[in-house]
């Protein structure tokens, strides 16, 4: 088993592609910090023969990693949940260095790994199926069957995460996996994950880690050995990603982009509104799908709405996660960043207020607050994905519900007010795949299952056993008599 020191080392994993054990690859990438710009090792990057060869072995040994009994491969998972605890310093290390996470943010993501794969090992043991009633004099019934393997692309926001919430359970199901984690995040969005479950005795060919571009995730949705793909990342690829799953009948699990509204009624209390709004938007510097992208306040708060939030956000510290004691990191890398900083200055070019932030150096963005938008500004009608936080007014609740409903994202929504039930009612109309009353966008639990609607995704497709389960699993209808059934011909 790998000590502390060495589960995540750069000499235990440079130049390396986990899969069939750990190869050499031909080719190799810097891990750089986007702190500091510093390389911090070198990592294997897949190639499309490597993408084939992941492919053959898991599909290979996928039926004798099925064929265990359950309570071994959920031991696996168990044992799994307690190395994430015990190793989470290490990967701690590498979320702050690599991801740019505040050490309280990679602290939430080694949990909630450990706890994804404790409710996965609860998996192996669910009633695999049900019987049916019959007009026949047979037993009739139907079982849940692993799919095979399970092809994930995960990306760099919540690197661990986003990789061990579809790993996880797939694997518990009776799957193979193969990942393929962002290349910007690939050590703690997949090393981390094949050291783990090295370390947790999986059998050897059931996990392929392989980090790579855009052609590794194109080959992995295509490959005929791969039946289901479990895709989280941008609306756009997400929709190339869908396409080509169809195109070779695949079922295709997509959690997508966002651009989540937090409302603000007459009567919520205002200090609590605005750290919520405050948490919402700029928890990692806003790259969170979930992340609160628009503000709609009362127009009887809004005034003091904005002036509360842009002091806070003033008030926040941004910098290096790893030697400073920072509410903000970096933005992932400079093409990012941009993209946020044009968002922001055509919305001030097209009118709005620039309350608070608005500037950068180098990849740390400060967090930036909107005053005086409209619906068709650029920061509050697409998603930003930094930490901007575009605030709307608005007089009636009627108002509030078409504008929080006039968006082609459907992922979360956050309701401030001293009447839950109001709220709840509010929320009644307006879809969305998660809603939270009496607080900001952003929230995820292993037992919870998570997705949007529209261009947020394609439903819950994570998350508690019935939505894992349906994801991970295939439905076969058996039956059984005592004597062949005979026929009039």
């Amino acid at each position: 088993m790998p000590t502390p020191t060495d589960l995540l080392k750069p000499t235990t994993w440079a130049g390396m592609i986990f899969s069939d054990g750990r190869r050499e690859a031909a080719t190799t990438a810097p891990v750089v910090e986007p702190a500091t710009g510093a390389e911090l090792g070198r990592l294997g990057i897949a190639g499309i023969d490597d993408l084939s060869a992941a492919t053959r072995s898991a599909a290979a040994n996928q039926r004798d990693w099925a064929a265990q009994p359950f309570h071994e491969r959920a031991a696996v998972l168990r044992r799994a949940g307690d190395l994430f605890q015990r190793y989470a310093s290490d990967i701690q290390h590498w979320l702050i260095r690599e991801a740019g996470s505040i050490p309280g943010k990679a602290a939430v993501e080694t949990e909630t790994a450990a706890q994804e794969c404790f409710e996965a090992a609860a998996l192996a043991s669910t009633p695999p199926g049900v019987l049916l009633p019959t007009a026949y004099d047979r037993l009739s019934m139907t079982r849940r069957v692993p799919v095979g393997v399970v092809g994930v692309i995960a990306p760099f926001n919540f690197p661990l995460v986003l990789s061990i919430r579809s790993v996880a359970p797939a694997l518990a199901l009776g799957n193979a996996v193969v990942l393929k984690p962002d290349s910007r995040t690939a050590v703690c969005g997949g090393v981390a994950l094949a050291r783990i479950f090295e370390a947790a005795g999986l059998l050897e060919g059931v996990l392929h880690v392989l980090p790579g571009g855009a052609d590794i995730g194109e080959a992995l949705v295509t490959d005929p050995l791969v039946p289901v793909i479990s895709f989280t990342g941008s609306t756009g690829v997400g929709r190339r990603v869908g396409e080509l799953a169809a195109r070779h009948l695949k079922r295709a699990h997509l959690e997508l982009g966002g651009n989540s509204a937090l409302i603000v009624l007459d009567d919520a209390d205002l200090e609590a509104a605005v750290g919520l709004g405050a948490w919402g938007s700029f928890l990692h510097s806003g790259q969170i799908c979930m992340t609160t992208g628009r503000h709609l306040v009362h127009e009887s708060l809004v005034a003091d709405y904005v002036s509360l939030l842009a002091a806070k956000a003033d008030a926040l510290p941004v910098g290096d996660p790893a030697t400073e004691e920072v509410a903000l990191g970096p933005i992932i890398d400079a093409g990012q960043r941009d993209k946020v900083h044009h968002l922001v200055t055509s919305t001030v070019e097209a009118g709005a207020e620039l309350a608070a932030g608005g500037s950068y150096r180098e990849l740390f963005y400060r967090p930036t607050v909107l005053a005086g938008v409209a619906e068709t500004m650029p920061a509050y009608a697409r998603e930003v994905f930094g930490p901007v936080a575009p605030v709307l007014s608005f007089r009636e609740v009627e108002e509030a519900a078409r504008l929080a409903a006039a968006d082609e994202y459907a992922l979360s929504l956050g309701i401030v007010t001293a009447d839950a039930a109001r709220g709840l009612a509010l929320a009644e109309r307006i879809p969305t795949g998660i809603v939270h009353i009496n607080d900001q966008t952003v929230g995820d639990e292993a037992v919870a299952p998570f997705g949007g609607l529209g261009a947020s995704g394609t439903g819950s497709r994570f998350g508690g056993a019935a939505a894992n389960i349906e994801a991970f699993t295939e439905t076969r209808w058996i039956t059984m008599q005592h004597r062949p059934a005979t026929y009039p011909f």
